[in-house]
């Protein structure tokens, strides 16, 4: 039997379903328009919800980075990795974000796949929400704790699932702030009176909520006022941020422990100074034009209430990210593919993303998405979805 035989069954069985999915190639940078196919299309599948990935002053940033720092760090960050721009880097999100310390993943990925491992094992316990984000739910599989989910974004489940653990073991209770399929924001304040009820440490997070949630974008936690009760806060930096990679926020002493324990860390190259002077940009731009984030919700709801207008079904979403949810896989792929045709790009969303049942194109709205951009698309969603 050939060694691979499977995987190409299971391309073929895609490509025969019609459920194969090729990687879109921009032909442009990322921004509000994109050039797929030799074709400019409005973009909707991004997550640059500031318009920051293109920014003149993040790209004259990386290049000076490179030119004074050269192209890579060289090594992880506890051998000869760790630049004075990192610790500079780490420093200005702290400030952003008030809190004591911060540390830098390679990605938010990375940030759950080394911090939660890092925090609970064998004999602890792992509240999490059932919706949670695919890199929460690998990072408490390779903990090794016993894993109990609690229903999406209902505190009284989170409690009854606290009750049943006894009073030494550690427990940590880890939720999205916003999450990113439905775009609907955890109820925090409710989840921090059930874990601080039963002695549990609480981590958010905040992938979705950074520079869009909170004041000037600070996120969930700042949004909900509840400085000092989240031990663990997980933010990203290529999404609204514009840049690469991932960070934790938290006490001086939770920095200090990760540096020692945290395996992407201890085992992974840190930042090149490019990206990493990309980033410090950002958060300086973003620091002193807040309106962005007024802006990027003022266009959420000009086109949701557009989709709402024509009787799309946007399920809980509470945020800028916008689910149309049409049902069957195939009906999202086709909806996606008459979008595109009407000079949209919006991907679409399946199982084993998303329920069976529960398949959508998301569309992403962006600060940068101009409101002739929105009513374009508005108009483009009416006239792909007459007859599906």
């Amino acid at each position: 039997m050939e060694p691979l035989g499977f995987v190409d069954a299971h391309v073929r069985d895609l490509r025969e379903r019609g459920l194969f999915r090729p990687l879109p190639v921009l032909e442009s940078p990322q921004g509000p328009r994109i050039r797929i196919g030799g074709r400019e299309l409005i973009n909707m599948s991004s997550n640059d919800y500031l318009g920051l990935a293109n920014d003149a002053a993040l790209r004259e940033a990386a290049m000076a980075g490179a030119k004074t720092w050269g192209g890579g760090a060289g090594a992880v960050r506890t051998i000869a990795g760790t630049l004075d721009v990192h610790q500079a880097l780490e420093a200005e999100i702290a400030a952003w974000k008030g809190v004591e310390a911060t540390l830098v993943f390679q990605s938010g990925f990375a940030g759950n796949l080394g911090t939660i491992p890092a925090l609970v094992g064998r004999g602890d316990v792992i509240l999490s929400d059932e919706l949670n984000h695919a890199s929460i739910i690998d990072g408490c599989r390779l903990s090794r704790a016993e894993i109990r989910r609690f229903a999406h974004a209902d505190a009284d489940s989170l409690r009854e699932q606290l009750a049943g653990c006894t009073a030494d073991q550690r427990k940590l209770v880890v939720t999205d702030g916003v999450f990113s399929m439905d775009g609907d924001i955890a109820p925090l304040p409710d989840i921090c009176d059930a874990a601080e009820a039963y002695g549990a440490m609480v981590m958010v997070d905040d992938a979705h909520g950074s520079g869009v949630l909170g004041r000037g974008g600070r996120g969930s936690v700042d949004h909900f006022g509840l400085h000092g009760r989240v031990q663990v806060q997980l933010g990203t930096l290529s999404k609204a941020i514009g840049s690469m990679g991932g960070y934790i926020a938290g006490s001086q002493a939770l920095r200090d422990y990760l540096t020692h324990t945290a395996r992407p860390v201890l085992f992974s190259t840190s930042h090149p100074p490019a990206v990493v002077e990309t980033t410090r940009a950002a958060i300086r731009v973003l620091t002193r034009e807040p309106e962005r984030v007024e802006r990027l919700w003022d266009n959420a709801r000009f086109f949701k209430q557009g989709l709402s207008d024509l009787g799309m079904d946007l399920g809980r979403s509470a945020t800028p990210i916008t689910p149309v949810i049409v049902g069957e896989a195939e009906r999202a792929h086709a909806l996606s593919d008459r979008l595109r045709q009407r000079g949209v790009f919006v991907q679409s969303v399946a199982f084993p993303t998303v329920p069976r049942d529960a398949a959508r194109v998301r569309a992403m709205v962006s600060a940068a998405h101009s409101r002739d951009d929105l009513a374009q698309a508005i108009d483009a969603f009416g006239e792909a979805m007459r007859g599906l």
